[in-house]
């Protein structure tokens, strides 16, 4: 085994200078504030996602499934033209998951992309790079349902399911 080089002293208070630097400049989190924001912008998208619903139905005449389709509808439009406006983006930063995992996080995935490389043209730019945050999800999504249909049609072959 090697022996530990002990360093010159300029070069050790040069090293000790940058971790300290480096100390105040990483951020730091804590856990339970970033759950708790979560938690609160989720619960806020799903409160108006249920508010759509319910007015869908109160005040539109809508039954379960086209108030719920609805919903959808408003909330990616909401997302989309939230992004647009460079709003959602802050959003997701001070909510983290709050903002990402709802189907407005996907709607933000997808035009924030576009957003990004409109300068590049509608081919070029909008047309090759809008999946590019949100085409993973997309092909894992379908390639883990054809799984998952797999193994649900082997199982009910042999009775199982």
């Amino acid at each position: 085994m090697k022996k530990k080089e002990k360093l010159p002293k300029e070069q050790q208070a040069r090293n000790d200078a940058y971790n300290e630097y480096v100390k105040q400049v990483t951020p730091t989190h804590n856990l339970w504030a970033n759950m708790a924001k979560a938690f609160v912008l989720g619960g806020a998208i799903c409160l108006l996602g249920q508010v759509i619903v319910s007015a869908g139905m109160q005040h539109f005449g809508l039954d379960q499934k086209d108030a719920s389709t609805w919903c959808s509808l408003i909330l990616i439009l909401l997302s989309v033209v939230l992004t647009a406006l460079n709003v959602y983006p802050s959003l997701a930063n001070w909510g983290g998951a709050g903002a990402l995992v709802p189907i407005t996080g996907f709607a933000n995935g997808v035009c924030s992309s576009a957003v990004e490389f409109q300068k590049e043209g509608q081919v070029f730019g909008i047309g090759s790079q809008i999946f590019k945050i949100a085409g993973p999800v997309v092909l894992y999504g379908i390639f883990s349902s054809w799984v998952l249909g797999l193994i649900y049609w082997i199982l009910k072959l042999f009775g199982v399911a």
